[in-house]
């Protein structure tokens, strides 16, 4: 029966690599796998052996010694536990989204529009690349970037140029996202975790990560699309709402405040993204001049305030089929972590390939291991790559070897245009082609990837 799981799995993960093929949305197999995985356990579960106890990290002892009753029972509290760390990450990505929805609402981003006034191209680039790097650290590297590519397509007209805009802000945004526990969904998934704190990923990732956008950054500075002056589209003269600037700083100031929410009161992070959204969704009513419709009541009057209501119109405006698709991924994750699955793996692997070796040869495989997760996290999903490595390792808080995992996994997706989903929203706002971005994007990103690496390993070595 584990065997037929490890299929399904490998099946729906195929499925979801193909899916500019096939056709099919990613989050659809991801559904099918997460729920036939599941069926397969429920169905089987006097056939398994072993069962992994995720409260204490090891798998149990006498799990083949319980009566069928005890196991379908600890099915259950399994599947709500996983359940519950899952809706964590998804309703603290669901508040942000709807943060940064609000922010646009109030065309809180025609701010930063504004601060362009050359039209140097190497300047440009950096400006970009730099915004690109802080954005994605306060409002995830996907928002930051389709906010800047949004900002790119109103300032430069020609597209052939644009691309490589966008694949520079590829890089530095997903860069920005691996040192900030809210820029990155895998960063989240470990901060959640209580795998890393907001702390350590500031000091083990900050250097690197920076590196990994100033090197790609510099070098595609000295290429020919970033020389000579381009010709800047014409602002358009549409009247610029008066809050604009009040909910840009707002909206970015009240997702900043959720790390520090859960220092002060070690609550998980998803409720201090409520309390921020919550607040900036206050300021947003007031501002809006709308009434607020609580119920969904078929009242014409109802339904004339709610559509004019800016929490409603921003709730309308996220991204659904990616909070369904990181549901089933990281459920179907947990199918093959619960199952011991993924335990035996990482064993197998330190056995094979010395990851348990003495210092420092441990080290240097482990090193290795981690940095083909983020070649790996370019091929596929990074997602269940980090879902995988929190089932497969059981180092503590903070421990080097999560933060490696943090900043590979997060920046290693940039050197193929699937690799991220910054970048596949990219490829899908400017048409890029994969092979073109193969060509031109692709080396850079390894360049940046490589150089922050190495600055990772010698920051770890001094702290």
């Amino acid at each position: 029966m584990e065997t037929v799981i490890i299929l399904v799995f490998i099946g729906g993960y195929l499925a979801i690599t193909l899916e500019h093929n096939i056709k099919i949305d990613k989050l659809i197999p991801a559904l099918v796998m997460m729920a036939i995985s599941w069926a397969l356990i429920s169905l089987g579960i006097d056939d398994f052996s072993q069962w992994f106890d995720t409260a204490k990290h090891s798998l149990m002892e006498n799990f083949g010694a319980l009566g069928h009753e005890e196991k379908m029972h600890l099915m259950e509290e399994t599947l709500l536990h996983h359940l519950g760390k899952t809706a964590e990450i998804l309703v603290f990505l669901l508040g942000a989204m709807t943060i940064v929805e609000i922010i646009d609402y109030f065309d809180g981003f025609s701010t930063i529009k504004s601060a362009v006034n050359f039209n140097s191209r190497k300047k440009l680039l950096w400006m970009f690349s730099i915004l690109a790097f802080v954005l994605s650290a306060i409002i995830d590297n996907l928002t930051a970037t389709i906010v800047l590519i949004s900002i790119l397509q109103k300032i430069v007209k020609d597209r052939d140029v644009r691309i490589w805009y966008a694949g520079l802000i590829i890089i530095a945004a997903n860069a920005g996202g691996a040192w900030s526990p809210i820029g990155d969904v895998t960063t989240t998934m470990l901060w959640i975790g209580d795998k890393v704190s907001t702390g350590k990923l500031f000091v083990y990732l900050f250097i690197p990560s920076l590196l990994c956008m100033i090197v790609p950054t510099f070098i595609a500075s000295l290429l020919k699309p970033f020389k000579g002056d381009l010709e800047l589209q014409e602002s358009d003269n549409k009247a610029r709402s008066k809050f604009s600037s009040t909910m840009l700083f707002l909206g970015l100031g009240a997702i900043v405040f959720v790390p520090i929410f859960k220092v002060i009161t070690h609550l998980p992070p998803y409720v201090g993204m409520m309390l921020s959204l919550g607040v900036v969704a206050i300021f947003a009513e007031i501002y809006s001049n709308s009434k607020f419709a609580i119920s969904s009541a078929v009242s014409d009057e109802h339904h004339e305030h709610s559509s004019h209501s800016p929490v409603h119109y921003s709730l309308s405006k996220i991204e659904l089929p990616s909070i369904l698709f990181f549901l089933g991924i990281l459920m179907a994750v947990a199918a093959l972590e619960s199952l011991g699955i993924l335990f035996g793996f990482a064993d197998s692997l330190k056995e094979n390939i010395g990851l348990i070796g003495t210092e420092p040869t441990g080290t240097i495989v482990s090193d290795l291991v981690v940095l083909l997760l983020g070649v790996g996290s370019a091929v596929i999903d990074n997602v269940p790559l980090v879902a995988a490595s929190l089932g497969m390792f059981s180092e503590p808080l903070d421990n080097p070897l999560w933060h490696f995992i943090a900043y590979s996994a997060g920046t290693g997706g940039s050197m193929l245009i699937i690799g991220s989903a910054a970048g596949v929203v990219a490829m899908g706002m400017e048409k890029i082609d994969f092979f073109w971005y193969l060509r031109k994007i692709s080396w850079l990103a390894l360049v940046g990837f490589i150089a922050g690496a190495i600055a990772f390993m010698g920051t770890r070595a001094l702290f």
